[in-house]
């Protein structure tokens, strides 16, 4: 096959299906944005379990499950918690439709949010310890000095960590195609299903999300430039 003909299927395949392209790109954003956002959450309760001085006799529960769940989830493949959590929730909820987007969805979230924990672990463990000690004996309590001193400080460590997690699960994303969730590789497969080609739609979608990335990666980086200014 010549570099000419791929290059004119790609014009054909651009020209009919450039509205199912843009849906997937703008579900796999979507999608994107609500497993970080999710995962923020998930994270920050987790790494304040790792970070929790809680503890029975010299056992310390929350960080221990914490760090049991950080673990397992980030040693475990991402397809493999996909699958997991498909088939799970409907063995939990028979007589509700919770739908493959849900499942999807939680897997992904579940999933950044293991990562985005120790993103913000380690940024508020990255702050002067003696900057701590200052504000609790000036009277400030644990959760005082977390809210004044600690995180206003570690933002600046965590905020552009967290614009990479966003970068890398738009790319990871992609492994959500295997349930047909409507984003940008889902629409791949319509595609290639429709007009038998595999070469020429394959490269427009790679084309797109090497775009994203490089947008994304550009943007991170100008924030990080911005924050060491400030």
């Amino acid at each position: 096959m010549s570099i000419m003909t791929i290059f004119s299927n790609m014009v054909k395949v651009v020209s009919r299906y450039w509205g199912l392209l843009l849906e997937g790109t703008a579900n796999t954003l979507l999608l994107s944005a609500l497993t970080v956002a999710v995962g923020i959450v998930i994270g920050a309760i987790l790494a304040l379990m790792r970070l929790s001085k809680f503890h029975i006799g010299k056992f310390k529960p929350l960080n221990a499950i914490a760090t049991i769940y950080t673990e397992v989830v980030r040693d475990t493949p991402l397809l493999v918690q996909l699958y997991f959590f498909y088939f799970l929730i409907p063995m939990m909820f028979p007589g509700v439709d919770l739908g493959k987007v849900f499942s999807v969805a939680l897997a992904l979230c579940l999933n950044s949010g293991a990562y985005v924990a120790e993103i913000i672990r380690a940024g508020i463990s990255a702050v002067d310890k003696g900057q701590v000690e200052a504000a609790r004996s000036l009277g400030l309590n644990y959760t005082q000095t977390l809210q004044k001193v600690v995180f206003p400080q570690a933002i600046k460590n965590i905020l552009p960590a967290l614009c990479n997690e966003f970068v890398t699960i738009v790319k990871e994303s992609s492994l959500a195609s295997t349930f047909f969730v409507g984003d940008l590789m889902t629409q791949y497969k319509t595609i290639n299903g429709t007009m038998y080609l595999a070469i020429e739609p394959l490269i427009i979608v790679s084309l797109i999300y090497f775009v994203l990335g490089f947008v994304l990666s550009k943007g991170v980086a100008a924030i990080e430039r911005r924050m060491k200014n400030d």
